[in-house]
């Protein structure tokens, strides 16, 4: 059986706009999520829900898979 960590990143926040590529310790916010779960050995895969390009570009620069980006339709809530 494998595990796989899914990382939900809206590219709009109602509180912060676009949080998830805001710099915390000089990287995205995203990046810290990503960095954990990949290097907990909890999981085969590391899968980034996003309905943002850049979140996904970041996501995937930093080894997270982003298979699709979700539809508008499902991103506002």
């Amino acid at each position: 059986m494998s595990a796989v960590a899914i990382i939900p990143a809206r590219g709009g926040s109602q509180r912060i706009p676009r949080k998830n590529l805001k710099l915390f310790n000089g990287e995205p916010m995203i990046v810290g999520s990503i960095r954990k779960a990949l290097t907990s050995g909890l999981f085969e895969r590391v899968v980034v829900s996003t309905d943002d390009d850049e979140i996904a570009d970041v996501a995937r620069a930093h080894g997270a898979d982003v298979p699709f980006l979700r539809p508008a339709d499902l991103a506002d809530a």
